[in-house]
Order: C-alpha cells, then structure tokens, then sequence
C-alpha cells in the first residue's frame, strides 16, 4: 500500500514506515502530522486517483526531528562590471516518520 501526498508544494510517494525530508513545518519532535492532500492511493493493487484529491484518505506521520540541511553558496556576477555577491543558504527541514495510510 503507498500514498503520494503533496507538502511544501512538493509530491512524495510513502508508504507505512518511510523516513521522508519535506519543507519545514510546524511542531516538535515527537508530535504527530496529519497530510490531507492526497493525490493518489494505491491499495490491494487497486489504483485510486483523486480529482484533485482522494476525499477521506490521509497520511498521518510522527516528526522525527527538524533541522538545516548543509549549506549551499549562492554567487552572482556580472562579466566586466566588477559586480560580484557571494551568500549562503541552509534549507529548514523536517524529517517525518509515516506510521499509518488512512484509507
């Protein structure tokens, strides 16, 4: 049985048991997450495609920990000009555990 859900405008396939990174959200370690957007749902071999969205089915997942993934340089230039910027950035993430595939 798996489920694609969409997070952080992203779509992910899971099933019961998967460790997924997806964008930051909102709560601790150890709370549990609910995702209601599900695009599809795959179960007994049978293959079920929401309009936009499978009514009633949900992906509930437990936050295993939320952190920064490694940092990336940004550097922009222009040829000739003597125009040069140079930044870092560090993606918030959070890691999620899927316990159970509501169907």
């Amino acid at each position: 049985m798996y489920a694609v859900i969409v997070t952080g405008g992203k779509q992910y396939k899971v099933q019961e048991g998967d460790v997924i990174y997806v964008e930051k959200l909102a709560g601790e370690a150890d709370s549990e997450v609910t995702f209601d957007n599900v695009l599809a749902l795959n179960k007994d071999d049978t293959l079920t495609v929401g309009t936009p969205s499978v009514s009633g089915a949900t992906v509930t997942g437990k936050i295993v920990k939320q952190g920064k993934s490694k940092k990336i340089r940004v550097f922009k230039f222009k040829a000739k000009k003597n125009y040069r910027r140079r930044q870092g950035h560090r993606q918030l993430y959070t890691k999620v555990q899927i316990e159970k595939i509501n169907a």
